[in-house]
């Protein structure tokens, strides 16, 4: 992955030259978590982005090694410095740098950017989780909203420890009680669905609870 990254950021040297400020990997790549087919997540951002610049980029990467795989966040800088910090906790602390640096944006978030994280990511999975329980009855899709509690579980356990842990295998055994159930796999045979809908409902109503703006 470091020699794809490094093959990267030179294609976008090449095709930005001193407007390209910042270069990074994110998601399970970054983490060390990663299957065979799993997504390349880049982000790539400029001193200004518009579509002369988006036409640039697909250029330069549509002849990289597994262009298929790659996909991410590309943007220019105003622009993402300009984003609910709420959403820049967890951007920010994913992303390992390649090019650059994201600190000038990191150093913008506060306590109540996280407090925020957590609440708004309880609320997505609160909704979600009854939508599924009531309409779709998908057991996939809870998996998903249980993979999704992770990230709401990195944004807290850094409130209550000044700790981020970017792995799951690293942040499960550092947990307890419910926000360690909802990260255990879900169990298979009958009844499995509602009762591990239920217990990330109730997961995720005390979240929204204890977290909200006042």
């Amino acid at each position: 992955m470091d020699a794809w990254m490094e093959g990267f950021t030179a294609g976008m040297r090449e095709a930005f030259g001193e407007r390209l400020l910042f270069v990074g990997l994110q998601g399970s790549r970054a983490r060390g978590e990663a299957r065979a087919d799993s997504d390349i997540d880049v982000v790539v951002l400029l001193d200004r982005l518009g579509p002369a610049g988006l036409d640039a980029y697909r250029a330069a990467v549509d002849g990289m090694p597994e262009r298929e795989a790659l996909c991410g966040f590309v943007s220019g800088w105003g622009e993402l410095a300009a984003w609910d910090r709420a959403d820049l906790f967890q951007f920010c602390r994913d992303t390992v740098p390649y090019l650059g640096s994201l600190g000038p944006i990191q150093s913008s978030i506060c306590e109540a950017d996280v407090r925020r994280a957590v609440h708004e990511g309880a609320c997505a999975i609160y909704h979600a989780c009854c939508h599924n329980y009531l309409h779709e009855r998908s057991p996939e899709l809870l998996r998903s909203l249980r993979k999704s509690a992770s990230f709401v579980l990195r944004a807290k356990h850094f409130l209550e420890t000044g700790d981020y842990v970017s792995r799951r295998a690293d942040l499960l055994p550092l947990l307890q009680g419910p926000d360690r159930e909802v990260l255990a796999p879900l169990p298979e045979g009958e009844g499995a669905f509602e009762e591990g809908s239920k217990g990330l409902l109730a997961w995720a109503s005390a979240l929204i609870s204890r977290y909200a703006q006042v």
